[in-house]
């Protein structure tokens, strides 16, 4: 199962793939614990006291986004 990434209208962005393969780490590489998680979902709204995982706060603090998918253009070339 290839991993998906679903960024969720109004809450978080869900990440499913097989436990194995979900690697979070933080700004040092160190992995966070995920107990053998299949479905992860991180905080777009900022006020999650568990960050970067969501804990539902997006719904108590009136966060709206709504996000389409779309094409992104070419990436510039590295000089």
């Amino acid at each position: 199962m290839a991993i998906k990434v679903t960024v969720t209208n109004n809450g978080p962005i869900r990440i499913e793939g097989e436990p194995e393969e979900l690697n979070i780490c933080d700004a040092q590489g160190n992995k966070f614990g995920l107990a053998g998680r299949a479905v992860i979902s991180l905080c777009r709204c900022g006020g999650s006291s568990n960050k970067p995982f969501c804990d539902g706060t997006h719904n108590r603090n009136g966060f709206q986004s709504v996000c389409e998918a779309r094409e992104l253009p070419p990436p510039k070339p590295k000089v």
